[in-house]
């Protein structure tokens, strides 16, 4: 296929350069054990690639801890509170946006945290994703000061650290067209990939984050996942990251 002919070029580059790309994969919205979940732990294991799960807080359960304690190399992420949108109508939605007093949502934010760790103790890394991967400027600021250590979100990111001992690790390659809430193709979403891999070997230097939501994937968005990670798992020019490595934070909150 020409998508993978052009990353397998890009690839060849960033050998001849003597670098190595990162690749990471983070999946957003568990709440629960649910099939799409054990079908993504499935995929996980078979490849055994490491996988980064955010979960909203409100909506997590007994069910979905029970679950992830007996899948190993899983890193789990807070994803927002209740994944709700407070953007006003026409807005892009967001859970995290500067519509609401910046209390009430770190508030939200702490009280999420304290379920995750009921539930999950240190399994949690310290690093927030905002649903739909957007926050307030104002917000970010403030994070570090109610303990997380890092954020991920989506695109090319302006800086890796924003302030010091925080870290920014975003996804770049959505596998969904979230306006058909259907597989984008495997053209455009081979793509992204290799302009993404082309962008950050000429500037940014980041981890490339590919993104997938289980309770949202139709059977050709399952297909491409496991002949992604079969394609690339091991392949020359490319390593797979842990997200504990990249966010190199398991330290308590302050």
């Amino acid at each position: 296929m020409t998508s993978w002919a052009a990353i397998d070029e890009e690839l060849a580059r960033w050998r001849d350069s003597g670098r190595e790309a990162t690749l990471w994969w983070r999946d957003d919205d568990a709440v629960d054990a649910t099939p799409a979940l054990d079908r993504l732990l499935t995929l996980q294991r078979t490849h055994s690639v490491p996988l980064a799960l955010a979960i909203v807080p409100a909506g997590a359960t007994p069910a979905l801890a029970a679950r992830l304690s007996q899948a190993p190399r899983i890193d789990l992420l807070q994803h927002g509170y209740a994944h709700s949108n407070h953007a006003a109508a026409g807005e892009k939605k967001a859970e995290l946006g500067p519509e609401r007093p910046a209390m009430v949502v770190l508030g939200e934010l702490g009280a999420g945290w304290l379920a995750l760790e009921r539930l999950f103790g240190q399994a949690v890394l310290p690093v927030l994703v905002p649903p739909w991967n957007r926050i307030s400027p104002g917000l970010v600021s403030a994070l570090p000061e109610i303990g997380f250590r890092g954020l991920s979100t989506f695109g090319i990111r302006p800086r890796s650290r924003l302030v010091s001992g925080w870290v920014q690790v975003n996804t770049h390659i959505d596998i969904i067209d979230w306006r058909t809430r259907r597989f984008a193709g495997a053209e455009a979403v081979l793509g992204a990939f290799a302009r993404a891999l082309a962008a950050v070997r000429a500037g940014t230097d980041e981890p490339l984050g590919v993104l997938s939501h289980h309770l949202a994937m139709d059977e050709a968005a399952w297909d491409f996942l496991n002949s992604l990670w079969e394609r690339v798992g091991g392949a020359p020019g490319i390593g797979i990251a842990a997200a504990n490595s990249l966010f190199a934070s398991r330290e308590a909150r302050a």
